[in-house]
Formats: C-alpha cells, structure tokens, sequence
C-alpha cells in the first residue's frame, strides 16, 4: 500500500485500473467495474481519466443519476469528456435538452484529446471462462440452487481471482474459505539491477490480465510481456484484449492498442514467401542445431539459452520484425550461394543476428568473421530498398501495424543504432536501466492492486459471517483515501447496524449520504436503521429522496413502508413492501419486513412471507427470527426454539438472537441453559435493554435477587468475594448476574420505562426492603398511570405468592 507515499508509478497504476475496469464492463459484471473504478478514482479525486471510469461504470449500472453527479462539475473545472458522458447520463434520464446542450458545448472544444478510459480499445465479443461461470454462478443463486451457486464462484475464482461478484457471491452464501486460500500472499516485486542480465529495450506494457497465477518469472521481458498478477493457462483461448491508456506523465512513451498477438502469441497468417515461412519456421517450429557449421551449433545453443530475449526482440515493434525479415533475406541468400541449406536450417540462422555476439565467439566461428561486413551491408541494403513482396506482407498483418504505430518502448529499435545487435549481458545501459524501472512499477502497481483487493475481500467475508468486530479491524487497515469512500462507510455503517449500534450506524450512513447522494444501495438498511431510532422526519425525507431518484427501485419503496410503519399505518406500510416484492422478487428484506409488519394481525400471513423471504435468501436471518416469533405465539415452543437458533447460527454475534433462544428454553422448563444463553448475551451486548431485562425477570424467578442483603461496602464485597471464588464458584456467579443490579443499570439507561420500575420494586420487596419498594411503586405509577392495577395487585400479594403474578411485559 504505497500508491500515496510513492506517485512514481500512478500512471502504470491508472493503466491497471483502466484494463481491469473495462474487461469487467465488456463483460456486463457491473458490480465488478464500480468496485474497482472506486478504488480508482478514490486515489485521485482530480484525475479526469478516474472520474470518466468511475462514471462509465455508473452509467453501464443502470445508476444514472450517480453518473450524472459525477461528471456534473464547474464550468472551469469539466472537459469535454465529463461533457460526452453527461450527454449520455441526460439522455439515459430523458432529459434530451440537457443532452443536446452538453454535446454542443462539447463540440466547441477542438483540441480536447480523450481521456484513456474513453480512447480506442479492443474487446472480445465472446467472455472468458471464468466469466461465464461467474454468470452462472449468479443465476444459480437467483433462481436458489445455492449448491450450484456455490461450484460456479469457486471455479470463476480459481480461473480469474479477481472476480469481485464471483467473491460476493461466495459471501452470500456464507461458506467462504479463508481469504489466504481464495487469494494467497505474494512477496514483493524486486527490482533488476545492472549486474543480472539485461531485458531488450523494448519492453512493452501489456494490459491488466486477470487470470489464474501459471509460474514464476525469470527475465524482465516476461515480466514486462506478461501480467504480474496472475498468468492464463497456455491452452486458454478466451482472453480480454484491453488497450493500455495513455499518460501524459510519459510523453515519450505513447501507449498502443493491444492485439491478439500481444496476449496468445503470433497470429498465423498466409505466407507469400518463401523468407516469410522461414521466420513462421522460426516460431512455429523447434530450433534445431545446424549439421554443417559448428559455429551454427554453438550459436545455437546461445539463441535457446535466451528464447525470452530473443522472441520478445522480435515481437517488441515493428523496426525488429523488418530487421529480422531483411536477416531471413540475406541468410536465405547466402545459404543459396554456398550450396543452398533447408529452411529449418536458415531459419535457425535468423536468430544470430548479433554481430557483437558473432565477434566474441569462440576461435571456430573466425572463418565467418569476413562474412560479417559484407552479410551487414547486404542487411542494410535490403532494409533501405525492401521488396514488395515484404511489404505486402507486413501490411497484412494486423498486429504488425498496429505495433508499429504503437510502440510503448523506452527505446525504439527503429531508431537505435544498434536495432540489430542484442545487448551482451555485461552492456547495461541507460536504457535497459528505464526498461527495467518501468518493469518494477508495473510489478508495483499489481502488487497495490491486489493487495488492497485483499484488504476488501477481508472485510468482506468478516461481515458477511456477522463478525463485525473483525470487519472493523480489516477497514482501518485501507489507506486513508479509500477510507472515505461511499463503499467503505456503507460498510461501516451495516456492520455498526448489526451490533446494534445504532448511533455510530447513523453516522457512517449519513457520511455515505454526503459522499453519494445518489446511492440507492444499503438505503434500505439506512431506511430500517431510522425506523429503529424514531427518526420521523429523517426517514420520510429519505423515502421522497430515494422514490425521486429512482421511482421503480425496491429500496425506495421499502423506505416509505417504513415510513408508514413508523407512523402505525399498516395497511399502507403492507402496500409499499408489496410494491417492493414485484419490483424485485428476489428482494428477502421486502417480504420480511412484509411478515412483521403482519405478524400482529394475520399469524398466517406472516408465515408465507418469511418462507418467501428464506426462498430468495436461505441466510436471511431476519426471516428465521421472524417464523420463531410466529411460532412462539402460537405456543409451538419446539418450532419457535429450531427457527430462534438457526437464525442464531446464522448471526451468532446477535445478542437478541441468544435472548430469544434462552426465552424458549426457559418456557420448555430449562432454566440452567436458558440462563447460561442469556449470560452469554449479555457479554456480546453489554448495553442492550433487552437482553439484560429478560435475564434479571430470570434471575428474580430463580430468587437470585442478589449475593448478600447486608453487603453494603464494595470493599468489603469485593473482600469477600476473592475470598470465596477458589472456594465457591456459584459465589462468582451470583456476584455476576444480581437481577437487582441488572434493573438498575436498566433504570439509569431507561429511567421512563415503567416494566423496568414495575420489576426492581418487586424484586425489593422479595428481599424485604419494603420502603425501596414503596418508593419505586410512586415512581411507577407516575411514570405509567395506566399500571395503577398492577400496582395495587402486587401491594397486596404476599411475599410467597408474587411468583404467581403476572410479571408484565
């Protein structure tokens, strides 16, 4: 993670970025590019290339009022490309005029340039395989084959790990392997150095590659001529074809669209000559040793000890491939002179093109050393005054023009001096010193790629395993400017949902809310977060907010059903989940908040639409609480108990959840294990009501009111009890779970809720403080006029009877 503390490779980051983002739109994996594309534009904010990305994810998305926000800027700060890409977001909004206005203003700026991420690009028409199984993978679980779901991500994954979708998909579905498995480490790049062996001084960028990690590399040219993250297997066919932006950091260097031959290889063409089959003889054919020269064999062996150097020389640009044709003319014409040799055997000439590597040679290869002058004027002349048979055939080859017109080396052969001879590995130049930084910055960019993928990955799988904690722990990681992204506090602010903390949850959304105003994601969770806290006005602002944004969207609807729902407009509230459900049947909150919201009028009705809601989402714990609840009105205790602790298993970190079990377990008669769930939610949950209310109604059931009456010293107590643990462990226990204490801690947090008054006057009545008691009554009453009854019930039961009273809610 040093992209901040080091801007030296940033464009050969935004080249990365800008491949990975495109294959994933080329492949309709939505999701995939706006991940990515934020992590881009959260680098820098100012570049115009990032927000064009990030835009363009948006508006392929379907987000269009996103897009539009975007690229919506002032006057002196938009270009032409922000222009373009409005024009598109209006008119994908139906706003024509606005449309026609922005692609006007945008004519009137003649000398804008495209931004690389709106430049020329290539793209396969057919998708990989592991696109295909990521898709498959997707509609499986749409349609609940969750085993199904399940074998597509992890073979998407293993062929192209960087699949977003294909991971949260896994997450989903909660049985994620650890991130260490899906994504192992990988030790940082290493830069070459003047002491190992050179690369060729063309070494090319090559677009992002996502594909699965094939082996290690040895040389900078495979380095540079292949992608650092991962390698596709050499049988794959179905690779992305990406063209790598262009930096204006790097005026020197203007980068190139990518073809087939840059990824799989040559591309076979028809051959017009016969030196054209000798160089397809050169590199569809093994190079074999000459039977007539020892010197050929020698050499030989030196072309096969270098094949990287040597193919990526031929294939770097265009200057090598003609030079290397002119080579193929004037050995095929003096092997002629000499007797006439095979054309395996000339083309194995081909590769000794160097007449560095010629002169030091050892003492067998001196009867060609007059040869050498006399075969380099015949190069030249052949280079200066080429046949037209060559050149037909260089302009038949796409990927020869295209190179040609694109090189993206540090140095070009074409206008070295020495575009003919290969460096020996003791000449370390300049240029070979830019070759190899170039290398290691691409190598770095990867490298930050991939491991701030790791990062979010991380997180991710946290909170979908309901472990918030941990989710938290992995977001501070992130450097400081992802931080701040909308992706990143909406995660914050789900996985503060989900501990129930509902005030820094508000926080993290309302952040969310200033960085995207128009994000239509997770608002159905800010939606219920507001109905949690009795924000009325806040909540109703959201929903006509989110219904203007986007009209046909669940997550508005779900927004103005919690509205009604908040204001106890059920009927209404019923009509607006509804309206979600049709809107997207998959949608599970839709028919669980649907089911609660008819769980008090209609037991039934309830039912079929938590089933539904498990049918869209078999982990939706909401919708296990929800049939738990059902059945525990309906006294079916055994049902209510299994539906309680799968949603448990599913959130085991929900204090509510544990409550609920130990409630039912309690009703079946099992006090010991009721208490013993209730402890344990009470130390995930130390601040929650709830919870802590049930346990002391227990506790005062099973007469623990509290350790001693005469106790009143702390000092003492805590004397008393270090005395007596090693002793007595039920002493450690009853210190730890006083109903009394309970009830007061509950008091101070909630000093108007009379059931909470109500229980700790009768817990010190048992316990024979009758003033306390009679005090606490008053303040009940007060608080809550209408329990004037139970009040009147409880002052005249006697001590032995009131655990034959009703308690209350």
């Amino acid at each position: 993670m040093q992209a901040e503390s080091n801007p030296t490779f940033l464009p050969y980051l935004s080249q990365r970025f800008n491949s990975l983002v495109w294959t994933c739109l080329d492949a309709d994996l939505f999701k995939s590019a706006i991940f990515y594309a934020e992590r881009y534009f959260a680098l820098d904010q100012t570049s115009h290339d990032a927000r064009h990305l990030y835009a363009s994810a948006m508006l392929h998305a379907g987000q269009s009022h996103s897009a539009l926000h975007l690229v919506t800027l002032p006057q002196d700060q938009r270009c032409s490309g922000c222009l373009e890409i409005k024009s598109k977001c209006c008119t994908a909004l139906g706003r024509h005029r606005e449309a026609r206005e922005a692609l006007d203003e945008s004519l009137r700026d003649l000398n804008y340039t495209p931004s690389p991420s709106l430049g020329q690009r290539v793209a396969r028409a057919f998708p990989e395989e592991a696109i295909i199984h990521c898709r498959s993978g997707t509609t499986a679980l749409k349609g609940n084959l969750p085993e199904h779901a399940r074998r597509s991500f992890r073979q998407a994954l293993h062929l192209n790990p960087m699949l977003w979708e294909a991971f949260e998909g896994l997450c989903s579905l909660g049985s994620v392997p650890e991130v260490e498995e899906l994504f192992p480490s990988r030790p940082p790049p290493t830069k070459r150095i003047a002491s190992e062996e050179p690369a060729p001084l063309n070494v090319n960028l090559q677009p992002f590659r996502i594909g699965p990690l094939a082996g290690p590399r040895d040389s900078i040219a495979t380095n540079a001529t292949n992608d650092s993250f991962a390698y596709p297997p050499e049988n794959s066919v179905l690779q992305a074809h990406i063209r790598p932006p262009r930096f204006q950091a790097i005026p020197t260097q203007p980068s190139r669209p990518l073809s087939s031959a840059d990824e799989t290889g040559p591309v076979p063409k028809k051959l017009r000559s016969s030196g054209a089959r000798q160089r397809a003889g050169e590199f569809g054919t093994k190079m074999t040793k000459s039977n007539t020269a020892p010197v050929d064999d020698a050499r030989s062996k030196k072309a096969r000890a270098r094949p990287a150097l040597t193919l990526a020389n031929i294939f770097s640009s265009s200057a090598g491939r003609r030079s290397q044709s002119a080579a193929a003319t004037s050995s095929r014409n003096a092997g002629v002179a000499a007797g006439g040799k095979s054309d395996r055997e000339a083309s194995s000439a081909i590769t000794r093109r160097s007449a560095r590597l010629m002169s030091s040679s050892s003492s067998s290869s001196k009867p060609l050393v007059g040869k050498v002058p006399a075969a380099r004027e015949r190069r030249r002349h052949v280079t200066r005054t080429r046949s037209r048979s060559i050149d037909s055939d260089m302009e038949e080859d796409p990927t020869a023009s295209g190179e040609a017109a694109y090189s993206h080396s540090p140095t070009s052969l074409a206008n070295s001096p020495h575009s003919d001879v290969s460096p020996a590995p003791s000449n370390w130049t300049a240029a070979h010193e830019q070759a190899a930084q170039e290398a290691y910055e691409t190598e770095l960019a990867d490298q930050y790629i991939y491991d701030l993928m790791r990062l979010f990955a991380s997180a991710t799988r946290a909170l979908s395993m309901y472990d918030t904690q941990l989710c938290l722990d992995e977001l501070e990681k992130l450097p400081h400017v992802h931080q701040r992204s909308a992706y990143v506090m909406a995660m914050v602010g789900r996985a503060h949902y989900e501990r129930t903390d509902y005030t820094s949850a508000e926080r993290a959304f309302q952040a969310v809310r200033a960085l995207e105003p128009y994000r239509l994601w997770d608002m159905e969770v800010y939606s219920t977060l507001l109905w949690h806290l009795q924000r009325t006005v806040q909540l109703s602002f959201l929903a006509q907010e989110l219904l203007a944004i986007d009209p046909r969207s669940p997550q508005a609807w779900i927004a103005i059903g919690n509205t009604f729902s908040l204001q106890k407009e059920r009927a209404q509230a019923l009509t607006c989940f509804r309206r979600a459900q049709q809107l997207d049947p998959t949608c599970a909150y839709a028919f669980t908040l649907a089911g609660h919201e008819s769980i008090d009028e209609d037991i039934d009705k309830a039912i079929v639409c938590f089933q539904m809601a498990l049918r869209a989402d078999a982990r939706h714990y909401n919708a296990w609480y929800g049939l738990g609840t059902c059945y525990l009105r309906m006294s079916k205790i055994r049902m209510a108990e299994y539906h309680y602790r799968k949603a448990a298993e599913i959130h085991p970190n929900n204090a509510v959840l544990l409550g609920c079990v130990g409630m039912v377990v309690e009703r079946r008669g099992d006090r010991a294990g009721a208490l013993a769930l209730f402890d344990e939610a009470v130390k995930l949950s130390p601040d929650n009501a709830l919870v802590r209310y049930r346990r002391a109604k227990m506790l005062i059931s099973m007469k623990r009111y509290r350790v001693c009456v005469f106790i009143s010293h702390q000092e003492l107590l805590l004397t008393i009890t270090s005395i007596l643990r090693p002793v007595c462990s039920c002493v450690s226990d009853c210190l730890e779970q006083p109903a009394i204490a309970d009830l007061e801690a509950l008091r101070d947090t909630s000093p108007d809720e009379a059931n909470v008054i109500f229980q700790l006057a009768r817990a010190y009545r048992l316990v024979g403080d009758e003033v306390k008691a009679a005090q606490l009554l008053a303040v009940a009453r007060d608080v809550s006029p209408k329990s004037i009854n139970k009040i009147k019930k409880l002052m005249e039961t006697v001590k032995d009877e009131m655990d034959e009273m009703d308690e209350g809610s």
